[in-house]
């Protein structure tokens, strides 16, 4: 029975991906978001979360967001530079996380949704932020939680794995397709003690956890809206009055960490 809601709930866009790592993909996925509008108010509210953290970096050189393929934050921040690891039109650079073409401290600022969970080696990620980073710089990760309600939804109703047991990294798929949901858990909770003793300069400032309800009833890149469009400012309102229990109920962690020195 289950099965059969989910799959009647299946966009009828994602019919048409045939390989999750296919860089056409790519215009479907920009449509679905535009088109749905509580996955792109999520977008939005992600976005000023960016600003918000931005107005408090003082340092002068380039802001990043990496994986930006899919997004539109220069609507928002439009001074970023966007990159991604495939050359879609529309982005401004194209290259890997894991060997970025910029000169050592020269960057103020590094923007992510949903692209940790997708580096296959978050070591080497990490001391290529420590390398680019100016001091006062910033790195801003938002990715997926792993609290009691996040683990039970991305357990059993998302394609990408979710093991809380792996490593800092994978080595199975492409850069789409290879993933493992619980890297920002595993590197930042489970593992905190490590990252702090491996990348000395790297603080973390502060993880915050939020979006319990949003991004789900969004229905996501897979799924339909399971609510009308006009609704989304009442679920942000519920949303708000839950803060307190997002340590439990958060679907997402916003992860701030600064270059000390």
């Amino acid at each position: 029975m289950l099965q059969k809601l989910v799959r009647a709930l299946k966009l009828p866009e994602n019919q048409q991906i045939k390989s999750l790592d296919d860089s056409e993909n790519i215009y479907i996925l920009r449509k679905i978001i535009q088109r749905k509008v509580f996955l792109r108010n999520i977008y939005l509210s992600f976005y000023r979360k960016f600003l918000n953290i931005l107005s408090t970096t003082k340092v002068e050189g380039e802001v990043i967001e990496l994986g930006s393929g899919a997004g539109f934050i220069k609507r928002k921040i439009p001074y970023v530079i966007t990159s991604d690891v495939i050359a879609y039109e529309g982005v401004d650079k194209v290259f890997s996380a894991l060997d970025i073409p910029l000169a050592d401290s020269s960057a103020s600022a590094f923007l992510m949704i949903d692209v940790l969970h997708h580096i296959k080696d978050s070591r080497l990620f990490f001391q290529e932020m420590q390398r680019c980073l100016k001091v006062g710089g910033k790195v801003v990760m938002i990715e997926p939680a792993n609290t009691i309600w996040a683990r039970f939804i991305y357990t059993r109703f998302h394609h990408e794995p979710f093991d809380v047991n792996g490593g800092w990294g994978f080595e199975e798929g492409g850069p789409l397709s290879g993933a493992n949901m619980a890297i920002p858990y595993i590197v930042f909770q489970r593992d905190v003690k490590q990252f702090t003793y491996e990348y000395p300069n790297l603080k973390i400032i502060s993880i915050s956890f939020h979006t319990p309800f949003r991004y789900l009833i969004s229905g996501g890149l897979s799924f339909r809206q399971l609510l009308p469009s006009f609704t989304y400012p009442l679920v942000a309102f519920f949303e708000f009055i839950l803060t307190p229990l997002n340590r439990f109920l958060g679907m997402f962690m916003t992860i701030e960490l600064e270059k000390t020195s």
